[in-house]
């Protein structure tokens, strides 16, 4: 058989969301009051954080962290998709669609092990309180909160280097608003099969292991709730779980259905719709989650309001 006309690539056509003109400026809209809430919303939460004394605990110190990777993860995304829906060109450089894939794929990670990082945290809490003030001190959570990082953008960095790997034949419209996996190698005509098995083995096996965590650490928490005597401790106890597994649930769950999946026109059709989901709408309800559940968020919230009309 002939081998494959290889093309030098210099840049990608971001096909987007919709080619309809009259939809391209409803979605510019739409996405940029989106994206301007969850900025507001996770910087917000930081600050809270950062400048209230009764949020010290260890469960804000890894929310913080949570609105600091969503931030990113949704300014990795959302302007390009901005621009792209005002533009007539679309396009993004080759580079720059390399460097997309890299940070996508590391916030990925670094965000699924914050979130088995706090069951684990909510679990000490819950079901070994005694222990809970030494065991996870300063230095351990800065240790827990560390390893996500550095983990996630070093696999991320060997999947990048698979997606570079990839060989093009002429066709360079991405089907997606933004440079996935799984439409590149749609359109991919060498390299195709390392880079699809290792996408699904990496995250088939981070998603499982985190997800374990997860799951295990509720397993024991859901035990040790209903074994409480007390109605305001059991309360209190599903209202922090409840905020953690609602984020997880949707977070695990868009992921999941997009990643495990072999790159086909239906699936990467349907994955674009599922992508709105996780890189604009789950940033931006994330500090919504965990703060309309939580008392002490509503607490800080208000008595930073206060300080700041009182100053004023």
């Amino acid at each position: 058989m002939p081998s494959p006309n290889y093309t030098d690539v210099t840049e990608f056509i971001l096909m987007g969301l919709t080619s309809r003109q009259e939809l391209q400026i409803l979605f510019f809209v739409v996405f940029l009051i989106v994206y301007v809430i969850t900025l507001v919303g996770n910087l917000g939460m930081i600050m809270l954080i950062s400048v209230s004394p009764q949020l010290q605990s260890p469960m804000y110190f890894f929310l913080s962290h949570l609105s600091f990777v969503d931030v990113w993860f949704s300014s990795n995304v959302t302007p390009k998709l901005l621009e792209n829906l005002l533009s007539k060109t679309k396009t993004i450089s080759y580079i720059g669609c390399l460097i997309q894939c890299f940070f996508f794929i590391a916030l990925v990670h670094v965000e699924v092990y914050i979130l088995a990082v706090m069951a684990f945290d909510r679990f000490m809490a819950i079901c070994k309180p005694l222990l809970y003030g030494s065991k996870m001190s300063r230095t351990v959570c800065i240790w827990l909160i560390s390893v996500p990082y550095i983990y996630g953008f070093f696999i991320s960095l060997i999947s990048t280097l698979w997606t570079y790997g990839l060989y093009f034949c002429g066709n360079f419209e991405v089907n997606h608003f933004y440079c996935a996996d799984p439409p590149l190698i749609k359109i991919a005509c060498g390299g195709i099969h390392i880079k699809e098995y290792t996408m699904i083995v990496i995250a088939g096996i981070n998603f499982t292991y985190s997800l374990s965590v997860v799951l295990i650490s509720y397993t024991f928490i859901v035990i040790a709730i209903l074994r409480m005597r007390s109605a305001e401790g059991r309360k209190k106890a599903f209202s922090t779980c409840g905020s953690h597994l609602t984020a997880v649930t949707m977070f695990y769950g868009t992921l999941i259905f997009m990643y495990l999946r072999r790159p086909t026109e239906e699936s990467v059709e349907q994955g674009k719709m599922v992508a709105v989901f996780y890189t604009t709408i789950i940033p931006m309800l994330n500090p919504m989650i965990y703060s309309l559940r939580n008392k002490d968020v509503k607490e800080a919230t208000n008595k930073a309001i206060n300080r700041s009309c009182f100053v004023k």
